[in-house]
């Protein structure tokens, strides 16, 4: 397994549409075993192969407290969409930002897993909330483009600043807000 680099907002292959998985071998298992490994080391909830520079449909995620139950999802969508909540959402890709979202409190999606079969899985709260932001990302989508343009704004100019300093050798400490929120 490897650890593999995540991709930070402003960079535009963020923005690239994944396509569909047609092979399920032993390199798309690897694939997603890497991409748990880098998960649960960036620490993380969910993760989806475009912040990988991969840009097929594959997401990982786990949000159990315990960290021991991935989730693999390939060529998935949404099925149905119930409720509705807000919360405070994070990423990966867009690190040190959190900012209030609303997104479904419910789904039923369909995928296929890394052998290929096709399951359905409903989820609710914090899972269903990861899904919809991963396949976001599988859509060249990132959270903060549900934020007005002036919020979207400040985040890139803080967050090309933020590129600079650690190009230059002066950038400050990450100090994650709530790790277990950026998905």
């Amino acid at each position: 397994m490897a650890l593999l680099p995540i991709l930070e907002f402003p960079d535009p292959r963020l923005r690239t549409r994944a396509a569909p998985v047609q092979v399920f071998d032993a390199a798309l298992a690897k694939l997603t075993s890497d991409m748990l490994e880098t998960m649960y080391a960036a620490p993380g909830v969910g993760l989806a192969a475009t912040q990988v520079n991969v840009h097929r449909q594959v997401v990982v995620m786990d949000v159990s407290t315990e960290k021991n139950t991935p989730l693999v999802f390939i060529n998935a969508q949404i099925l149905e969409r119930g409720g509705e909540e807000s919360g405070e959402e994070g990423c990966l890709s867009v690190p040190e930002t959190f900012e209030q979202i609303k997104r479904a409190a419910r789904v039923r999606a369909r995928a296929h897993s890394v052998k290929g079969k096709i399951f359905e899985i409903e989820l609710e709260g914090l899972a269903a909330v990861c899904l919809q932001h991963e396949l976001d990302h599988l859509e060249g989508k990132l959270f903060i483009d549900y934020l007005s343009s002036l919020k979207r704004d400040r985040i890139r100019r803080k967050l090309e600043k933020e590129q600079r300093e650690r190009a230059a050798g002066r950038a400050k400490p990450a100090t994650p807000r709530s790790a277990a929120r950026a998905i």
